[in-house]
């Protein structure tokens, strides 16, 4: 005879896709302001679970490559990576300067093109963090992870994200709520709603005018197709990929005044 000894970690459950949607959307692009002072890092600071982490690590990382920033300063995530056993926070455009959209390239005539042509050096510096669970992620929501942060992030002090949302339109703040686009959103608006793309397109209409185009989702399936001119939303097409050609009822075409 023998006794199997529980393990919470053999046992937790795993991250659905839902889940991971949650998180993406509800921590990119939000702000937090700094409990302990940020070094820049070439590999993620790690940060495990229970909110400990190994100072004296940091502290090196500090002394080789200089301050992301400082206790007091705030940061901001700009992309979230998951993975079996971690999920990475790149804070401040994960370690290079500008903000995560300005390294986005796309072809045009056979050349490359950055997406952002914003080359200030006065941008702020990044880095990665890596919050680490031993015998991989479990069930958790982008509030549990905020919770986790909570001995190097400080959330409550000061949302920006919040703030910013406060001010906006009833219609934009509906359609935030609701996960959807709709005409007239900005592409902060867009990613509060739907987060980080998961492609991006761009290319100059007749009367040269950039157009951009935001692809969500991943065939069968729903893909979403959302086109930005001059920073503005202005089109939203739905379609259901090898899913027999159905199309989901027209979205909103104006947000009102």
């Amino acid at each position: 005879m023998f006794y199997l000894l529980f393990c919470p970690a053999l046992y937790a459950g795993k991250l659905s896709v839902d889940d991971k949607l949650e998180i993406e959307r509800g921590l990119t692009a939000e702000y937090a302001t700094l409990k302990v002072s940020l070094p820049q890092s070439k590999k993620p600071l790690v940060i495990h679970a229970d909110g400990s982490y190994d100072k004296a690590s940091w502290q090196e990382a500090m002394m080789d490559n200089g301050p992301c920033a400082r206790v007091g300063d705030e940061v901001q995530i700009t992309r979230v990576i998951i993975e079996s056993n971690k999920i990475i926070l790149e804070i401040n455009g994960g370690g290079h300067n500008g903000h995560w959209y300005d390294h986005i390239q796309v072809g045009m005539n056979g050349t490359m093109a950055p997406v952002s042509t914003n080359q200030s050096a006065q941008q702020p510096q990044g880095t990665k963090l890596a919050l680490v669970f031993h015998g991989g992620v479990p069930e958790l929501k982008s509030a549990d992870i905020r919770q986790m942060l909570s001995s190097v992030l400080n959330f409550e002090k000061h949302s920006a994200a919040q703030q910013y949302f406060d001010t906006l339109p009833e219609p934009i703040k509906k359609a935030i709520q609701e996960k959807r686009a709709i005409k007239g959103m900005d592409q902060d608006q867009l990613l509060l709603a739907l987060g980080k793309p998961r492609n991006k397109s761009r290319e100059t209409n007749a009367d040269g005018d950039e157009i951009e185009t935001w692809i969500y989702g991943d065939p069968p399936g729903k893909v979403t197709f959302v086109t930005l001119q001059e920073g503005k939303v202005v089109k939203i097409e739905e379609s259901y990929a090898y899913l027999g050609g159905r199309t989901s009822p027209r979205l909103p075409d104006t947000v009102p005044q």
